[in-house]
């Protein structure tokens, strides 16, 4: 257990250096051109994820997402007191990426975000964007395993772009975020609406999804 709490909390933190710092370093380049950050941006989360996903799958299954780990204890494919570790550590990891993005560059490491992200649009964003996210683990799983680095990665480059709210879709991220003022941040205020979006999107999404693509009975 030990060794795959230390994978999700690399693999976390990571992550979110990844999502920040490429946030601010598109900010810094883009000349005020908010499309051309957000590809950055969103160009950036994804190729980290594909890295990421293919080097700690094998050792922690690499969720560094709460609403994936509640994905798997809901199925019975992770034991809950799992779920729970690891929730805990990939918020803490995520929290810490954040501080280890705004110190690489120079700016306070304390911050709390200014951005709001409110209302029933955010909201429905953050539900699609998350269920379509265990839909893509769900369905790749199911049809071919070995892609799902790069399914993710896509999907979440993807999401960026056709969501309201850019695909957080990740409860542990979106509490991290609300702690950096640059291009990826969320206000404080904001983040309880989107983390019970992603959390109603695991609920419809485990029962939904395991009958989906369940396997056909064997005469």
């Amino acid at each position: 257990m030990t060794r795959r709490l230390a994978a999700e909390f690399v693999g976390t933190a990571a992550l979110l250096i990844a999502v920040v710092g490429s946030g601010i370093m598109a900010e810094q380049l883009a000349a005020g051109n908010v499309a051309v950050a957000l590809l950055a941006n969103a160009v950036a989360t994804g190729a980290a994820l594909v890295v990421l996903i293919t080097v700690f799958a094998p050792l922690s299954g690499a969720h560094f997402n709460p609403a994936v780990s509640l994905f798997f204890a809901l199925r019975g494919e992770l034991p809950w007191q799992d779920a729970g570790r690891y929730a805990l550590v990939q918020t803490i990891a995520a929290v810490i990426g954040v501080w280890l993005a705004h110190l690489m560059f120079e700016m306070p490491v304390l911050q709390v975000s200014t951005h709001l992200r409110d209302g029933p649009a955010q909201w429905l964003a953050e539900f699609i964007a998350t269920f379509g996210l265990l839909l893509t683990i769900a369905g790749g799983l199911r049809a071919a395993p070995a892609s799902i680095p790069m399914l993710v990665g896509l999907y979440i480059t993807g999401a960026y772009w056709f969501t309201a709210s850019t695909s957080f879709a990740n409860p542990a991220v979106t509490i991290a975020r609300s702690l950096t003022d640059s291009f990826a941040g969320i206000a404080p205020s904001s983040a309880p609406g989107f983390i019970a979006a992603q959390v109603l999107a695991v609920a419809l999404a485990a029962p939904a999804l395991k009958w989906l693509f369940a396997k056909p009975a064997t005469a």
